[in-house]
């Protein structure tokens, strides 16, 4: 019985180290070529429930969404963020789109999925280990709400009848 539990021990180690060799000898941090689905998946899981999970944290309360906020917001993305995303949000620019993962367009329903909160969190926190860069050193909490404004501001209009 021993000497079964010592082989098993053994094979798995020799297929656990061979795999991990497979893995290292394979693996690419190009972000040229797109990734698998098994990666994209686990990294966007990942990345939802951390960011949810800093949402709850207690916020700086939220100014009013008025069209001043909106516009400071506006002025702060085309300084800051129409590198990646475009000059209007909505057009990824040729840096932007080889990013991994992809900078996405504001208006898209991924995005604007996320809440108030989250949209802030992602603003100030960024996202580590991709091309979002976190402002919260640099902005104040009210510069950080004006984005998640003119972020808002971009979402596609309803059409009659939806």
């Amino acid at each position: 019985m021993r000497r079964r539990t010592w082989t098993f021990l053994a094979l798995f180690v020799v297929l656990l180290v061979g795999g991990a060799w497979y893995t290292a000898a394979n693996a690419s941090l190009s972000a040229l070529e797109p990734p698998g689905g098994l990666e994209t998946a686990v990294a966007t899981a990942a990345k939802d429930w951390l960011v949810a999970r800093a949402a709850r944290q207690p916020l700086p309360p939220a100014p009013a969404n008025d069209r001043q906020s909106v516009a400071n917001g506006a002025m702060q993305f085309g300084a800051n963020c129409a590198f990646c995303h475009g000059q209007d949000g909505r057009t990824p620019t040729k840096v932007g789109t080889s990013l991994y993962p992809r900078a996405v367009r504001l208006d898209s329903g991924g995005v604007q999925a996320y809440s108030d909160a989250e949209l802030f969190v992602i603003v100030r926190d960024g996202i580590r280990l991709t091309g979002m860069p976190g402002f919260g050193k640099i902005h104040s909490e009210q510069e950080i709400w004006n984005l998640v404004h003119y972020i808002r501001s971009l979402r596609a209009p309803r059409r009659q009848g939806e």
